[in-house]
């Protein structure tokens, strides 16, 4: 049993459903390791129910529903449901309730700040990240309402923390502040890194919890880095996906196209 990690989804306007298509993960991880999936878990910006976007999702829909797992998405900054009231919201057994958007295929939207288990994982999830590109001249302008945490979101995850700080991973869009700086430098990009609060956010989090890999998205990047001062992993993800398991009660994270881990 296991779980599919992929990055921004976009209501695959940039061509990303073909990294995740049934046809593409049978040749990334065979069919063994395909009929292992539990979950698909898209880490931020999946986009789905994007206005006049009808007819794109609905061909979406077609394609996921043809692989056999629900898909889980993270909440990111380009996500329509952040401008929605009333979601529904659904028990599925992994600990809290989750946005409940589509029945076949399953989607939903995991929330932000809360602990799920999902096929076993123990999963904090966060979510959100910041948004330059609505307008260029007004950096950090928000595409829907409630795209940044609340106060009392914020509140709320700390008051948890304080009582639970071990996971066996972290699911976000974005990363800690200073990893998204170190990633952002490395990717040789012409334009300026501007300071993300989300980002910042993730750092206080960061440093209060123990796990082995955080996972997010957001940056268009695959990348991985490790810490060896705190001895934690960051995996960065968009084109490629991994596969989250455990073998002899030991995590490990499989790569497209090879039966290495790490």
């Amino acid at each position: 049993m296991s779980i599919l990690l992929s990055g921004d989804f976009h209501a695959g306007m940039a061509g990303e459903l073909y990294a995740i298509n049934k046809k593409t993960l049978l040749r990334k991880y065979r069919r063994e390791k395909f009929k292992a999936i539990q979950y698909h878990v898209i880490l931020g910006d999946g986009g789905f129910m994007w206005p006049g976007n009808q007819k794109n999702d609905a061909h979406n829909y077609m394609e996921l529903a043809r692989r056999p797992f629900p898909v889980l998405c993270v909440i990111g900054n380009h996500e329509p449901v952040l401008g929605m009231d009333n979601l529904m919201e659904t028990d599925i057994g992994i600990g809290e309730t989750v946005y409940h958007i589509r029945d076949n295929p399953f989607v939903a939207y995991l929330k932000r700040g809360k602990v799920y288990t999902i096929d076993g994982f123990k999963c904090l999830v966060l979510g959100g990240a910041l948004s330059i590109d609505q307008d260029a001249r007004i950096p950090g302008i928000s595409w829907w309402k409630n795209e940044y945490w609340s106060d009392k979101e914020q509140q709320d995850v700390f008051k948890l923390l304080k009582h639970d700080n071990v996971f066996d991973c972290v699911l976000s869009h974005t990363g800690p502040e200073r990893i998204n700086k170190l990633i952002f430098q490395s990717s040789g990009r012409f334009f300026p890194f501007i300071p993300d609060k989300v980002g910042m956010l993730n750092e206080r989090i960061d440093a209060l919890i123990q796990y082995k890999d955080w996972f997010c998205g957001h940056w268009h990047l695959d990348h991985y880095y490790y810490d060896v001062n705190v001895r934690k992993g960051y995996q960065y993800l968009y084109r490629t996906t991994k596969i989250l398991d455990r073998v002899d009660n030991h995590i490990v994270v499989y790569n497209e196209f090879a039966n290495t881990v790490r």
